[in-house]
């Protein structure tokens, strides 16, 4: 139950049958929901291709991970909610970068093409500009 709640998962299964997997798999599917998939063996592969989101397990069977779109270095679960997590914060920093790029260009380059902005105000801000995508880029690091 805490690895459901520190995924933020609707549901979870083990202990299947590899082709109670697939259907299961298959069923969710149908009703239009994402599911993700983490397996370790070679009775996992046909799920881990079928998957929304798939992840093997680093020491698991090689066809596993050849079916897996990740593959999980550490065999820690803790490690998959991490990869989640990490995965909306970069979600959520390209669309802050997206919006500042749209910004600058919306703002800047009307007053550049107008003259009103001399050219290389203009360069010095697009410069000032990358830097400030970059250090925001820069903070998923941490």
């Amino acid at each position: 139950m805490y690895k459901r709640q520190l995924l933020d998962l609707s549901s979870a299964q083990g202990s299947a049958t590899p082709q109670h997997k697939l259907a299961a798999l298959r069923a969710e599917q149908a009703l239009g929901r994402t599911v993700a998939m983490l397996g370790d063996g070679l009775n996992d592969a046909p799920v881990l291709a079928q998957a929304d989101v798939s992840l093997a397990m680093g020491e698991g069977a090689d066809l596993a991970r050849r079916s897996a779109d990740a593959v999980l270095l550490s065999m820690r679960l803790t490690d998959v909610a991490e990869a989640f997590g990490l995965a909306r914060r970069t979600r959520r920093v390209i669309r802050q970068n997206m919006a500042w790029a749209v910004f600058y260009n919306v703002a800047c380059i009307p007053l550049a093409l107008v003259g009103a902005l001399p050219p290389w105000l203009a360069g010095l801000g697009m410069a000032a500009s990358s830097l400030v995508v970059i250090g925001n880029a820069l903070r998923l690091a941490k």
